[in-house]
């Protein structure tokens, strides 16, 4: 078979058969769970309809050598998240020093302050991170093949973990209901990888339950009100149930400020009189999850106990953008992964982008030179925060000096042009609309770490992927925020 070519994709399709294959796709998803809730406010308590999840109708090429590369990297970040999550000194020194990120963001700084008051001496407390790192493909100088370039790292509410499943499932229907109408000698069945994040990131919460060792306990599921993306987290409590025979309670953070509490003696955290194994956030990573400073107090109630979260505070810290940049600088890295060899952490730095941060007039300046090939972070997850490109001088002459420390500034990764896919989202009135663009694909992989506690080292395990794609000229990426698509692999060698 000829060599891939990224700007040939998708393959052409007929009308009749771009229709056939929207239809297939619909009715696939909403038989499979693959679905949100509608976008209405407020949310009605029980809901009464739902929509199709926004979806890719071909599977997006990534060369199989590059899935493999991101595959074998996530046990290493695994690791090297959860001992950074361990380093206090570490975690004061980015937090907490001269002008750190917590002294210039109000929200970091409130999580990195509660924390600190939190601290047990000589404690160090069982944490559990289901992780995602994300990466794009970046095009290879002269004719060289694309290189694998990380995103982010996240550390807390890694979501579409289960609708990334049944995503992959549904390509692979698409192609044995119609063969993909055999418009491309690429698309074949083992060029589809099998997917089960479902069960990989249970078994990571699972894990978590039986170190926990009180049987009757629950998982705390804490999650955002009027959350549309709730079937994603629904199944993750039907596979815990079904597979583990661990019950889950959802609450809000409004809800757990009336409902939690935590034995003064025991530290064990009840809600509703059940006790609580461990907390698994899918809310609490922006500041407009704690509108006031009891939300705050909610928060650190539920660190304060003996159940294990995921994250706790110090672990969501860690996965905050100023560390990625500080674990660019020279001996850092080594610092965590003393025990790992010079191949994979050349491998791992081979995967970022430069970056660095605007803390100092030189990093500002050089900001600004280079603004036409950059985006500026700050510390925040969920998509919608970045600046980039020519609005980069004027949000610069804006930014006062002393919050400065709270941004990074890191070179765009540039994919591969011309590669496109037909996108499907449920309309407004209930349409279905596949609309043809070029596109840029996101590859998610996760894990899990388990770690902490008195002589226990770190449990870890890679789980899965997803793949969001949007049109090349969104610069954000979120699929909840409605960037992005859903979208799954087809594996090719380029």
């Amino acid at each position: 078979m000829s060599k891939f070519v990224f700007s040939e994709w998708p393959p052409t399709l007929s009308e009749a058969q771009l229709e056939a294959l929207t239809l297939y796709s619909t009715t696939y998803a909403l038989s499979h769970g693959l679905l949100y809730l509608p976008a209405v406010k407020p949310q009605p308590l029980i809901p009464n309809s739902s929509i199709h999840a926004p979806l890719s109708v071909f599977p997006s090429p990534f060369p199989s050598r590059l899935f493999s590369l991101a595959r074998r990297l996530q046990s290493t970040y695994n690791i090297l998240y959860a001992r950074i999550a361990m380093d206090v000194e570490f975690l004061d020194n980015v937090m907490g020093a001269i002008d750190g990120v917590g002294k210039v963001d109000d929200f970091v700084g409130q999580l990195w302050t509660g924390w600190k008051n939190l601290r047990v001496d000589g404690e160090m407390p069982l944490q559990l991170g289901l992780f995602r790192s994300d990466y794009l493909l970046h095009a290879g100088s002269d004719g060289e093949p694309p290189s694998l370039k990380q995103v982010e790292f996240n550390t807390i509410s890694s979501s579409f973990g289960p609708l990334s499943e049944r995503t992959a499932a549904l390509h692979r229907y698409l192609y044995a209901a119609t063969s993909y109408y055999n418009v491309s000698p690429h698309i074949k069945i083992e060029n589809f990888p099998p997917n089960n994040t479902t069960t990989g990131l249970v078994e990571g919460l699972a894990a978590a339950h039986a170190a926990h060792s009180v049987k009757e306990a629950k998982i705390l599921f804490v999650v955002q009100a009027g959350e549309r993306n709730v079937f994603d987290q629904r199944w993750l409590e039907y596979e815990l149930l079904e597979k583990h025979s661990i019950r889950v309670i959802r609450q809000t953070f409004d809800q757990l400020a009336v409902s939690a509490s935590v034995d003064p003696t025991t530290r064990a955290l009840s809600v509703g009189g059940t006790e609580i194994s461990t907390v698994y956030f899918r809310a609490g990573y922006t500041p407009t999850d704690y509108p006031t400073a009891a939300h705050y107090e909610t928060r650190f109630l539920l660190e304060r106990s003996n159940a294990i979260n995921c994250p706790s505070i110090p672990l969501q810290l860690a996965g905050g953008k100023k560390v990625q940049q500080v674990l660019t600088q020279p001996g850092v890295l080594e610092r965590f992964l003393h025990d790992v060899s010079a191949a994979q952490i050349a491998e791992l730095r081979a995967s970022w982008m430069g970056m660095w941060g605007l803390d100092e007039e030189a990093g500002v300046q050089k900001a600004r030179n280079m603004a036409q090939r950059l985006v500026l972070k700050p510390q925040r997850e969920g998509g919608g925060n970045n600046v980039y490109k020519e609005a980069i001088p004027v949000f610069l002459d804006a930014l006062p000096p002393l919050e400065r420390q709270a941004w990074i500034a890191m070179e765009l990764i540039v994919p591969p042009e011309g590669t496109g896919n037909y996108l499907l989202r449920a309309g407004s009135e209930g349409a279905q609309n596949a609309v043809r663009v070029d596109v840029v694909s996101e590859l998610g992989i996760f894990g899990w770490a388990l770690f902490g506690g008195p002589n226990r080292g770190i449990e870890e395990k890679e789980v899965g992927w997803l793949v969001r794609t949007k049109g090349k000229d969104s610069n954000e990426g979120g699929v909840a925020t409605g960037f992005s698509v859903l979208d799954s692999l087809l594996l090719v060698d380029d």
